[in-house]
Formats: C-alpha cells, sequence, structure tokens
C-alpha cells in the first residue's frame, strides 16, 4: 500500500510500515510545516492513504472532493509504549487493506469507515 504518514506519525511505525514493503512518505522528513489541506491535497494527488493523530483531518476530509484512490486514517488511541509504538501501529493499518475510498477511525477496540464524498 501506499501511505502519507503525517508529521505527528511515529517514525518508529514509519520504518516498521517500509521494512513491511509499503511504500511509506513522512510528512516529518518529506516535508515538515506543511499545512494540513496541503497534506491532505499530497494524499490525493500521489493516491496515499494519509494516517494521521490529527482529528483536524476529519472537517478537512469531509470538505474535499477526495478521489476514491486515497483516504484517510485516524488514529484516536493512546500512543503506545515507545517500544512498541512501531510494530503494534504497523500491525493495526496492515490488518486491513481497504482503506481506500474511506474516512477510518481507529479507536480502541473498534475501527469506524465511512466513504469518502
Amino acid at each position: 500500500m501506499r501511505f502519507l504518514a503525517n508529521e505527528n506519525f511515529p517514525g518508529a511505525a514509519v520504518a516498521a510500515l517500509s521494512a513491511s514493503g509499503h511504500d511509506v512518505v513522512w510528512v516529518r522528513m518529506a516535508a515538515p510545516g506543511i499545512a494540513d489541506p496541503d497534506v491532505l491535497a499530497w494524499a490525493a494527488r500521489e493516491n496515499r492513504i494519509l494516517l494521521t493523530f490529527d482529528k483536524d483531518f476529519g472537517e478537512l476530509a469531509r470538505g474535499s472532493a477526495l478521489p476514491r484512490t486515497c483516504g484517510v486514517v485516524l488514529l484516536r488511541i493512546p500512543m503506545p509504549r515507545p517500544g512498541d509504538a512501531g510494530q503494534r501501529l504497523a500491525g493495526l493499518i496492515t490488518a486491513r487493506d481497504d482503506w481506500a475510498g474511506c474516512f477510518s477511525v481507529i479507536e480502541p477496540g473498534r475501527i469506524r469507515m465511512r466513504p469518502l464524498g
């Protein structure tokens, strides 16, 4: 899968996703400080699934005409301990392959998904 990890997404999880063969671009390294609307446009332009802990993307995604080839995954879970964050978060993300076309929220014990648009 192709992911765009927002600046607030842990580097250990970016590394774990990359190590498992996914194409991951991390905003913190590629374009630090970029505005949220530009992050969302980037995900849409490159057909990537945006991974974020930032709740603002809910409103942004709702007001955008995003293509069905991208998606947004909002993580609303407590941050795992630093030693566990990479594998735990990567495991949550890779447990599914149907993120595209949806705004998804990962919460403790459940995942909510609604179609974009």
